[in-house]
């Protein structure tokens, strides 16, 4: 109880809580739930039993972690010295049963997630990854470290995303797919490895992407993946021959920063 006789949080006699720990209003932390030091909790979030919040953690407003998540352990990288670094939670975000998230390697890195996410059971986030805001991890889906997952990208289930690759905005990824080079924003890919099988044009439409951009960014995938051109040749032709919009300026943008290479298409061959 506060001052004033108000409730500020609601925390089970078995939970154990660190007195480093900063915790806000009307949060909810389960029994054998255990809060780490130097952990801030913000208002509203709640916190399942048996759930681990480890060292230097910060968690947002209205978040759920469900039971046996853990989240803000030490990172599996024997590059990692003990160093104090950090993992930061959105705002109402997800986090299902038994989902681990790494905290970064680096002193003062931190791994982040961004705002309304959910990442479903058994998912693992690794160190220094950056995810977005709106992403969907689905089950048993994995990101190795320095990962990085643009806004509203939807990663299917037991996908494994190797170190280092980014996945665009609103891609999607096909469950099970194995991902060695980055994902082009508004695609989708599936396989092992993973290759463009079109436009995520639901994703697109339901995002709320103006209809003109859309036939933009349609424009834009044909000529990347369909022209015969390298990547750098299509980049000049869409430059030219595409109208300018948020969309495709980001498209160009994430295609010259693209270090391990592109997700190609698949071809009809390779479906036989």
């Amino acid at each position: 109880m506060s001052a004033d006789n108000k409730v500020v949080a609601f925390i089970h006699n078995t939970a154990v809580v660190s007195p480093s720990a900063r915790i806000g209003k009307n949060v909810e932390i389960g029994p054998y739930a255990v809060i780490g030091d130097h952990v801030e909790i913000g208002d509203g979030t709640k916190i399942g039993p048996h759930a681990v919040i480890h060292d230097y953690t910060t968690i947002g407003k209205d978040c759920h972690i469900f039971q046996s998540a853990s989240v803000g352990e030490v990172p599996q990288d024997l590059k990692f010295k003990g160093e104090v670094s950090y993992t930061v939670i959105g705002d109402r975000t997800s986090i299902r049963e038994f989902a681990t998230i790494h905290r970064a390697t680096g002193e003062g890195e931190v791994t982040r997630i961004g705002d309304d996410c959910l990442l479903m059971a058994y998912t693992h986030v690794a160190h220094n990854c950056v995810l977005g805001n709106r992403i969907i991890m689905s089950n048993a889906a994995m990101i190795a470290g320095h990962g990085i997952i643009e806004d509203r990208a939807v990663i299917g289930g037991m996908a494994g995303i190797h170190q280092f690759v980014k996945i665009g905005r609103n891609a999607m990824v096909g469950g099970l797919s194995k991902l060695v080079q980055d994902v082009v924003p508004y695609t989708i890919v599936d396989g092992r490895p993973a290759k463009a099988v079109g436009l995520n044009s639901v994703g697109i439409s339901r995002a709320g992407i103006p209809l003109e951009s859309r036939r933009n960014i349609k424009k834009a995938y044909k000529i990347l993946y369909r022209s015969g051109l390298n990547v750098t040749q299509a980049i000049a032709v869409i430059e030219q021959e595409v109208d300018s919009c948020e969309e495709v300026d980001h498209f160009l943008r994430f295609l010259r920063n693209a270090e391990r290479g592109i997700c190609r298409e698949r071809r009809e061959s390779e479906d036989r």
